[in-house]
């Protein structure tokens, strides 16, 4: 027999007791203590709102019914939501990400030349590596990957094979310390880290010969970033990025330093170090400058600070700081980038776990596998398998026996 959705089971049940939406309101109130209108038994039957495991135990119990019932007809009513709303974002996501790769020509057909390369040749190289970078915000790496490698090989060809000036010469190799540094990165979110871990290097050495500091000192904060989801401590990596940075820069450069600084001290457990990163890539962000910044930072933000310090504070087990700031900027997240939405949901996920919210933790993390599906990218699968495992005790809870049945865990 199909599931009753938790919509119809509250209006059968009141219409059977003989009461109006505002006598259950009152009903309610008495049992529970707590203050309820009208209006808020009608989002519960009308399922714009999904009663929670509070008011569920008072809804059951007003109707002398038993609560695992009720449960089940919310578990069912947020199924078929799900599916409704993951139809909508994945079709939006496919659009947007057909769209992206017809508006960008991802393969390249020419081949370098021998004729000089000028000023205008390096312009539009960059106005195409920032193209191509924003791909990342809607694939995953392993769709990525292709295209920058391929952007990689044309531009070491560029560098040996064409005819240009000593200045041309270092932004060509600041251009493809960029672009390693890209392909590095969809190597890693692909699960590929070896093959990252030999980009990164060839990016900070191409950096450093161009003498593009900032760039060779990212290239270490994406090492360390990698040492961290490998079981190792990052921090020395993280300092030294800062250290080799510092002196060319920008705030907004500081700011993404600092926050992966910030996630090494985390991952390494130690809060203070941790806590004075954070604070200090707030700082940078407030700081004027009238220098450009870097295309490579176009999405550092307040937000992307405060998204790092929530991940640091559920790292650190902290979840009464973690959480606020996880919930506040996770409702204003476009579901279209759907691999960091899924990934940082695993960690707020974690949180109310942590707070021994497990159904809350459940229904979270079946968000996050919602979105990852069909995302190409190895990163959230890793963290939601890892999530469910410490999930496994609370199987008798109906919510977290059926997101662990779907996953196979």
């Amino acid at each position: 027999m199909e599931q009753q959705g938790v919509g119809a089971l509250l209006r059968i049940q009141r219409k059977d007791a003989g009461r109006s939406q505002a006598d259950q309101a009152e009903v309610l109130s008495a049992i529970s203590g707590r203050a309820v209108t009208r209006n808020e038994v009608s989002r519960w039957e009308s399922e714009r709102r999904l009663p929670t495991p509070f008011w569920q135990k008072h809804i059951a119990a007003s109707f002398e019914i038993d609560v695992q019932h009720l449960r089940r007809a919310v578990t069912s009513t947020r199924v078929e939501q799900r599916k409704a709303k993951t139809g909508e974002v994945v079709q939006r996501r496919e659009f947007i990400g057909a769209m992206a790769s017809l508006a960008i020509p991802l393969a390249r057909t020419e081949q370098p030349t021998g004729r000089r390369i000028g000023q205008s040749d390096i312009d539009e190289l960059r106005r195409r590596t920032a193209r191509l970078r924003r791909l990342d915000n809607i694939m995953g790496g392993a769709e990525t990957f292709p295209v920058y490698s391929a952007e990689v090989d044309f531009t070491r060809r560029l560098l040996s094979e064409s005819s240009h000036g000593i200045e041309i010469g270092q932004q060509l190799r600041a251009l493809l310390a960029e672009q390693q540094q890209q392909a590095g990165w969809a190597a890693f979110d692909h699960g590929q880290h070896a093959l990252a871990q030999r980009l990164y290097s060839d990016s900070r050495r191409a950096a450093e010969e161009a003498g593009a500091f900032d760039l060779a000192g990212n290239a270490l904060a994406y090492a360390a970033y990698q040492q961290t989801t490998t079981a190792q401590s990052g921090t020395a990596l993280a300092t030294d990025s800062c250290e080799v940075a510092r002196a060319m820069a920008t705030p907004k450069v500081n700011a993404l330093l600092l926050e992966r600084k910030a996630w090494a001290h985390a991952t390494a457990r130690e809060p203070q170090e941790a806590d004075r990163a954070l604070n200090l890539a707030r700082e940078a962000l407030q700081v004027r400058d009238d220098r450009l910044d870097p295309d490579w930072v176009f999405w550092v933000n307040e937000a992307e600070i405060d998204i790092m310090a929530g991940r640091c504070w559920t790292e650190l087990r902290r979840p009464l700081r973690a959480v606020p700031v996880l919930e506040q900027v996770l409702s204003g997240f476009d579901d279209t980038h759907a691999r960091d939405k899924a990934l940082y949901l695993t960690w707020l996920a974690t949180s109310y776990l942590q707070a021994h919210e497990v159904e809350q933790a459940a229904a979270t993390l079946t968000r996050a596998a919602d979105l990852a599906a069909g995302v190409s990218s190895a990163r959230p699968a890793t963290r939601i398998e890892s999530v469910a495992r410490q999930l496994k005790r609370y199987r008798s809870m109906p919510a977290v026996g059926d997101l662990l049945a779907r996953l196979g865990v």
